[in-house]
């Protein structure tokens, strides 16, 4: 006589949210002008201009780019937004800061997307591990967007669950 295996997670009701289905696919680049700077120090108008008029910035496309000065060197903020309109274009996204930021910034966009409906009073489990580098500022934005929604919110995987919101009952 044998016993059926019965797979409780599966009956369990609980709605698996994977962050690594909404990565946003594409090369990131990390363009630091430090080196466009004079003696490591300032920007010249002058030179960054023609910097900027004779790069190929069709290189960048298709690319998810941020831009940054890793120098300890104070940037005229006109000399970023002189990148941003060379770059435009070309990249899929450009953002100021560093590759943690674009990170952010891309899931931000992404999870503002997200249809809710279908987690109305549910029990949402974020799963926790990924083979993507899903940045931590995404499970914090998929839980304030799912909060005022779910039933609750767990994160890790369904058969091992750690509690994070569970509405207060009627």
């Amino acid at each position: 006589m044998s016993e059926e295996i019965v797979n409780k997670v599966a009956q369990s009701g609980l709605i698996e949210f994977n962050l690594e289905d909404y990565y946003p696919k594409g090369e990131r680049i990390l363009l630091d002008i430090k080196d466009r700077l004079f003696q490591g120090l300032i920007l010249k108008e002058k030179d960054f201009r023609e910097f900027v008029k004779g790069e190929d910035w069709s290189r960048y496309a298709g690319k998810y780019v941020s831009i940054i000065c890793s120098a300890d060197a104070v940037v005229p903020t006109w000399a970023y937004m002189l990148l941003s309109s060379a770059l435009s274009p070309f990249a899929k996204k450009v953002v100021f800061g560093s590759l943690e930021t674009l990170e952010t910034v891309l899931f931000s966009e992404v999870l503002s997307t997200i249809p809710k409906e279908p987690f109305r009073d549910g029990r949402v489990v974020i799963k926790g591990c990924s083979n993507l580098p899903v940045p931590v500022s995404a499970y914090v934005e998929i839980t304030r967007l799912l909060r005022p929604i779910a039933r609750s919110i767990m994160y890790g995987e369904p058969c091992s669950t750690v509690p994070i919101y569970k509405k207060e009952k009627e």
